[in-house]
């Protein structure tokens, strides 16, 4: 794994306690670039989850729990700056773990540098209230950590996830343990070992790598877990909210959408088209905010998809360091997911689909981006997450069937507005059932201060910004009587 790591930090490892140590069983590393084995990751389990939640509860008890805001804004802060120091080493991990192309690797690099530098900053901002009240009393409310934080992050954003999550946790003062996910643990384990040089005290973060229903099932099944941030797949995100259930501690669950972006006759076609077909291919389409619906009014519709479709055939996919349009899946079994629900897309046409590179290695999870049209708004494809590249066009008459059809799958997590109309841009804000809705943009740059959430089956809770603070503290009265 040396031509991976370069030796500084322990990729087959985990990090307990301020101390790197490794697991009884490991499990394979692959590049999905590729197909092929490169490296082990530890394989921690139900004992060592236990271990990790030990020494997050001693730190919270001690040094860390009794640290001032401003120190701990401090050292968030330096961690930001060693991530700064090592973008390019961590974008090339995050590109051979996850075969996203490196440019975007390299951007979710910065935007963990730029959570860190954001939380650093709030630490020492997260104030309380005083409270008008009776005469004779003085009342005010204390924003307190939770104690010993749970997160599982998935494999398609770590570092981006991490920040967010991670970040906001020990921006509030809490003691972190983090389970990241089997297929991408690299740039994880990479940055516990930044936190470790920033001088983050031992066990305030503690990072078991491990299979999700092993290590993952028992880190949300404990008893010393007082909230615990989830972001996956709706069934999975039902098991966790379960579990936490058991413990009575609340939950952060990101779980997908089917976002759709709203094409009115009045749109600036020329100035939507990079959104309404980069929001969609991202990351191979493995992205929970991904724009996999286009709805455009029926009078546009031949037009805006034939300027996508233009778009769409001069897409290139290939190996994740050739850095082109598109990397290839995550796995053979995402692969084949995503080839399932393209199978059972009757009725549907395929109007352009990109292309896969003659170099790309024979063993890689290569798909090449489809954009379909055909299918009606109850049909499966344009229900469920494929979470792959694929993107579904939709027409539709006038505004209430274009806020029928958004808002028609249960999820709603971000949704866009193509239009010049004023008055419509603000009613529809209003209207579409989503966390994030965006006028004439898609996205706005992933801003790390933008609170970022879902509605329904989308999950709940925020990530982000300064509201993810409050969902990692708790709130406390104090009512003073001095006559």
């Amino acid at each position: 794994m040396s031509d991976v790591t370069a030796g500084w930090f322990d990729s087959a490892g985990m990090f307990i306690g301020g101390q790197w140590r490794r697991a009884p069983d490991t499990l394979p590393v692959e590049d999905p670039s590729t197909g092929q084995e490169i490296g082990r990751i530890a394989r921690g389990g139900a004992a060592e989850i236990g271990e990790a939640v030990d020494a997050a509860q001693r730190a919270f008890d001690g040094d860390w729990g009794r640290m001032s805001a401003a120190e701990r804004g401090r050292i968030l802060a330096g961690i930001g700056q060693r991530v700064l120091a090592r973008v390019e080493e961590l974008a090339r991990l995050e590109a051979r773990d996850v075969g996203k192309p490196l440019a975007q690797a390299r951007n979710d690099a910065l935007a963990l540098a730029r959570y860190m530098e954001f939380y650093g900053g709030a630490a020492d901002k997260l104030m309380g209230e005083t409270i008008p009240y009776l005469d004779g009393y003085t009342v005010y409310t204390l924003r307190e950590p939770l104690g010993v934080t749970g997160h599982i992050v998935p494999w398609n954003y770590p570092m981006q996830i991490v920040g967010r999550s991670v970040g906001a946790a020990l921006c509030a003062g809490n003691a972190v343990v983090l389970k990241p996910a089997e297929e991408a643990c690299l740039t994880a384990l990479a940055f516990a070992r930044l936190a470790q040089e920033a001088g983050l005290p031992a066990g305030a973060l503690n990072v078991v790598p491990g299979l999700g229903e092993e290590a993952g099932a028992a880190l949300t099944a404990h008893s010393g877990v007082r909230h615990v941030s989830f972001t996956g797949s709706f069934a999975v995100g039902q098991a966790v909210q379960r579990a936490a259930a058991e413990n009575v501690v609340p939950v952060t669950l990101e779980l997908g959408g089917k976002s759709p972006q709203l094409v009115f006759g009045d749109a600036d076609i020329g100035a939507a088209l990079p959104f309404l077909v980069s929001a969609g291919i991202q990351n191979a389409g493995q992205t929970c905010s991904a724009s996999s619906r286009i709805l455009v009014q029926r009078a546009r519709f031949d037009e805006v998809a034939a300027r996508m479709a233009e778009r769409y055939a001069a897409l290139r996919v290939g190996p994740a360091l050739a850095d082109l349009d598109l990397g290839p899946l995550i796995s053979a079994r995402q692969k084949q997911i995503v080839e399932g629900y393209l199978e059972r897309g009757a009725g549907c046409e395929t109007l352009a689909e990109g292309r896969i590179t003659e170099d790309a290695p024979a063993g890689g999870h290569y798909l090449a981006p489809r954009l379909i049209a055909g299918a009606e708004p109850g049909h499966l494809l344009a229900q469920e997450e494929i979470f792959g590249p694929v993107q579904l066009l939709l027409p539709f008459e006038d505004e209430e069937e274009a806020v029928a059809i958004a808002n028609g799958t249960g999820l709603g997590l971000v949704a866009s507005v193509w239009s010049a109309d004023g008055a419509r841009q603000m009613r529809l804000a209003r209207r579409l059932r989503a966390g994030q809705v965006f006028i004439n943009n898609y996205g706005a740059g992933g801003g790390v201060e933008l609170p970022f959430g879902g509605t329904g089956k989308s999950g709940h809770g925020r990530e982000k910004g300064f509201e993810a603070l409050y969902g990692f503290t708790q709130l406390k009265t104090v009512a003073c009587r001095h006559g």
